[in-house]
């Protein structure tokens, strides 16, 4: 029934084989499989398409990745968010590649060895590539099961359970098709809002359709506020129109990545917000105020911005002056992105014009 539908209706995806391929035997790269699953937490189809375009462009396969510089990795995954997944991708890579040959292993248990790679993935990876009878569950079958089967208990308490299930109605044919009919349906047709149920394979069977309640489910435990944190970020520009970067360090939010001067926020504390925190005395003008939401709490940043003249030394350890024409090139993630778009405007008009 669901098998059926998907060999009609499946997504056309960059990192999947078809439907009639796999059935005659022709497996997703694993490397693939893998990749494009590490990019698509917490992050949407559409916009993981482009970066694992870049990345296979890049590095075609896990050997490639696991020789490439870290600093290009992170570079590369700028804009895709939870950057921790970028570091132990580029872990996991050198796993594979060194302990394994460039050949990663098939089963679920052998993948979760892996640096980075846990239960959704290595479910995924398993079934998908190596067609094992592995019970992957995102988001989107998440939907589908609490629908299907009414579980009342809220998210996230109520996982295992939809585990069970999804375990239950896993098929040893075609596991990997099933799981990414799963997946489609949740996202095409059992969607949070407005699900097109008269379209859907499981209307005969679904329980929240037959009490018409497919909107209620899946339960969801009841948000926390967010807590606000403040801090400041510098932007600095010298005359030759050079802004000074520096790398985070490595462990941490953003861990790796690079940004302008800022004060010492964290998740849990505020930083300074005047320029009596500033990294070195000029004239620092305030530029306005940026605000990034992270996953657990939300960040307010006061920019300042300084002009300097050229040959300003800041310090062995505290940057390296860019061109501002070479940010795009740049590992930002987006919150730095915003704090340099408020100070300079036209900063990344100008890094894509030559590029």
């Amino acid at each position: 029934m669901l098998l059926a539908w998907y060999d009609r209706h499946h997504r056309e995806l960059p990192w999947r084989t078809s439907p009639a391929m796999a059935t005659q035997g022709k497996r997703a790269d694993p490397y693939h499989v893998w990749l494009s699953e590490v990019m698509l937490q917490q992050t949407t189809v559409q916009a993981v398409k482009p970066y694992f375009l870049k990345f296979l462009a890049a590095w075609p396969d896990v050997n490639d990745l696991a020789a490439a510089p870290v600093e290009d990795v992170m570079a590369a995954w700028a804009g895709l968010g939870y950057y921790a997944r970028a570091r132990n991708l580029k872990k996991c890579a050198e796993a594979v590649a060194k302990e394994h040959g460039g050949v990663f292993p098939d089963t679920e248990e052998g993948l979760k060895k892996l640096p980075g790679i846990g239960d959704y993935t290595s479910a995924a990876v398993a079934a998908i590539a190596f067609n094992r009878q592995a019970a992957v569950m995102d988001g989107n079958v998440e939907r589908v099961i609490s629908r299907l089967f009414t579980i009342d208990a809220p998210l996230p308490g109520s996982k295992s359970a939809m585990k069970a299930k999804v375990a239950e109605l896993t098929p040893a044919d075609r596991p990997g098709d099933f799981a990414q009919a799963m997946m489609d349906l949740g996202a095409t047709i059992c969607t949070p809002k407005r699900p097109a149920c008269a379209l859907c394979p499981f209307n005969g069977c679904c329980l929240a359709l037959a009490h018409d309640e497919p909107e209620r489910f899946p339960v969801k435990a009841a948000k926390k506020a967010k807590p606000v944190r403040l801090g400041a970020a510098f932007v600095a520009v010298n005359a030759s129109g050079e802004i000074l970067l520096r790398r985070r360090i490595e462990s941490g939010l953003l861990g790796g990545m690079t940004e302008v001067p800022t004060t010492a926020w964290t998740a849990r504390v505020d930083g300074g917000t005047d320029t009596s925190h500033a990294p070195f005395a000029a004239s620092w003008q305030a530029a306005g105020i940026i605000v990034h939401v992270f996953t657990h709490f939300e960040l307010r940043l006061t920019v300042y911005r300084a002009q300097v003249p050229d040959g300003l030394r800041t310090g062995p350890d505290d940057g390296w002056w860019e061109p501002v024409t070479n940010l795009d090139a740049q590992a930002l993630p987006t919150v730095m992105k915003k704090v340099i778009a408020q100070a300079i405007p036209s900063a990344f008009d100008e890094s894509r014009k030559f590029r």
